[in-house]
């Protein structure tokens, strides 16, 4: 927690946050402390504590943005810019995060591929977005929100190289709040981690998808754990239950993937005797769903650390 609290002061004392050696280095510093296991609860620190660990999510997010813009404009000088991915620092755990989030999708939400997916927080460089797509639902179009124009029109720069893909992705620029019948739509709404960075604020996103998603349609929801915690936001999973959702896996990586993973879905209505027919497709390509299993076991825990050791084998050196 020392080391912490003192990469927390020295990154708040920084003139400025865009990439540099200095900001880097501490940045650096800062993830590999948080990274190994730990027995902390960010529920339980005192008051000090607390208003350091949300200035400090601030400021990594804040740091996240400028980085993310300036990798941005660097691929977008490229003729094709999706070739040179790999040039951005964190481009493997990008690759890790995907391939976990739609190992659980597929696991806890079996059935037909989504055609309809939409990722809430896309920002300037959506490595989300375009690794799942090209490498994990290759059917599905993406529509692909964010607050800030500035950061959709930097991504719309990165997919002009690749028509087909371009062709599957939209950028829209708008506040999640106030985008209601259009998430009917979708099969799959993924949600990043710094939407609604204070609790309040990622429960009110959470309660307004669990309004206007469809029934039968999954929700990922990125969240943090341990130590991991002072760099991002934590989800209640019981928030997610109140926002009328089935929460059907919550699974905390140990490796070098960052985020926690929760994967949960809208409850399809039980059909009631004399009234009617339930569909099990609520909408275009409803996923058929399994019953909830136990949350986060450690065979599912081993499992996953396993798939995040093969995918890092099968990169390129």
């Amino acid at each position: 927690m020392r080391k912490i609290s003192g990469l927390a002061a020295a990154i708040a004392r920084l003139p400025s946050l865009s990439p540099s050696p200095e900001v880097n280095a501490l940045f650096t510093d800062l993830v590999t402390a948080c990274i190994p296991r730990s027995t902390v609860d960010v529920e339980r620190l005192g008051p000090e504590l607390q208003r350091m660990r949300a200035g400090l999510i601030r400021l990594c997010a804040d740091a996240e943005a400028l980085l993310e813009a300036h990798y941005s404009d660097l691929l977008a000088a490229f003729d094709n810019p999706l070739d040179h991915l790999p040039l951005f620092p964190y481009f493997t755990n990008y690759l890790l995060l995907s391939q976990l989030e739609h190992g659980l999708l597929a696991r806890h939400v079996p059935g037909p591929a989504p055609a309809r997916v939409a990722f809430v927080g896309s920002g300037p460089l959506p490595l989300s977005s375009l690794v799942l797509a090209a490498r994990h639902l290759p059917g599905a179009s993406f529509d692909n929100y964010d607050i800030c124009g500035e950061a959709n029109d930097r991504a719309r720069r990165l997919v002009r190289g690749d028509g087909a893909l371009q062709a599957r992705m939209a950028f829209r620029t708008s506040d999640v709040a106030h985008v209601t019948r259009e998430l009917a739509a979708y099969d799959v709404v993924f949600l990043a981690a710094l939407v609604g960075m204070a609790a309040e604020e990622k429960a009110r996103v959470v309660e307004h998808l669990g309004r206007h998603m469809a029934p039968g349609a999954a929700l990922v929801v990125r969240s943090a754990h341990g130590a991991r915690a002072f760099l991002y936001p934590v989800v209640d999973p019981d928030e997610i239950r109140r926002a009328g959702f089935d929460v059907l896996a919550v699974h905390h990586p140990e490796g070098e993937v960052i985020n926690s993973v929760i994967v949960a879905r809208k409850p399809v209505p039980v059909p009631v005797a004399g009234v009617g027919h339930a569909h099990a497709h609520a909408h275009g390509h409803g996923a058929v769903l399994s019953r909830p299993c136990c949350l986060c076991c450690e065979m599912e825990a081993r499992a996953h650390q396993k798939m995040e050791e093969v995918a890092m084998e099968q990169l390129p050196s």
